[in-house]
């Protein structure tokens, strides 16, 4: 398939796949859209809630690493809000170096260190201390093949869209979901999508719909409770 680099409307860049017509990340704003749908409405409402258990570590999974961009913001969450984070990045087809050097987000973002470049460097399969507060595991696997239990407190759900992958946005793949999250756990997608609110709910979500990022009316957070 075709793909390609494009600049969206916040400066930073993403990858465009032709064929489908679809984006990594929001044509309105990448960096704008993973810091609302992920940091804000999943992340920082985690912590402020105070859901995690007592060993003030947070542990992650993102449903497509991609280009690591929700990876590189949570890093810079957990310098600026002292947490510890323990991130795994699930992604069956891994960006392309040659894509990776075309994209912007460690100027964008201002961040003089090489912590973008040692998210993507880290080799797979193993857990690796980006920081001392982030360590990362990336996994190159399909999302069917997610068999954790309890092992979650958060989950960036951010695969592609039902338009062009509808299977990865059923109740077969949210109850994975479910099965990954500890109890009060919390999942947080840019979709608010009608099928897939009914999808979660029928699970056992608690679900919220929120004020989408730019250019969406509304996202979703759903809370294993």
């Amino acid at each position: 398939m075709q793909r390609k680099i494009i600049t969206t409307a916040d400066g930073s860049k993403t990858i465009q796949i032709e064929d489908w017509n679809e984006q990594y990340h929001s044509v309105h704003g990448a960096i704008q859209e993973a810091n609302h749908v992920y940091i804000k409405h999943g992340l920082l409402f985690f912590n402020s809630e105070k859901l995690q258990n007592k060993d003030n570590k947070i542990s992650i999974l993102e449903i497509g690493f991609g280009t690591g961009l929700n990876a590189i913001l949570t890093l810079l969450a957990s310098k600026q809000f002292k947490l510890n984070i323990d991130y795994c990045g699930i992604e069956a087809y891994p960006v392309s170096p040659e894509e990776l050097m075309q994209l912007n987000y460690s100027e964008t973002l201002g961040i003089k260190d090489n912590y973008f470049e040692d998210i993507h460097k880290s080799d797979w399969e193993t857990s690796c201390q980006i920081t001392e507060q982030f360590s990362l595991t990336k996994q190159q696997k399909f999302f069917d093949d997610i068999a954790d239990v309890n092992c979650y407190d958060i989950i960036y759900f951010d695969a592609f869209g039902a338009r062009v992958q509808p299977k990865l946005w059923t109740e077969v793949i949210f109850k994975k979901m479910y099965k990954a999250l500890k109890p009060n756990g919390v999942l947080v997608t840019y979709s608010a999508k009608g099928t897939v609110k009914r999808a979660l709910r029928s699970i056992g979500f608690e679900l919220k719909r929120l004020e989408g990022p730019p250019g969406k009316r509304h996202m979703l957070r759903a809370i294993k409770s």
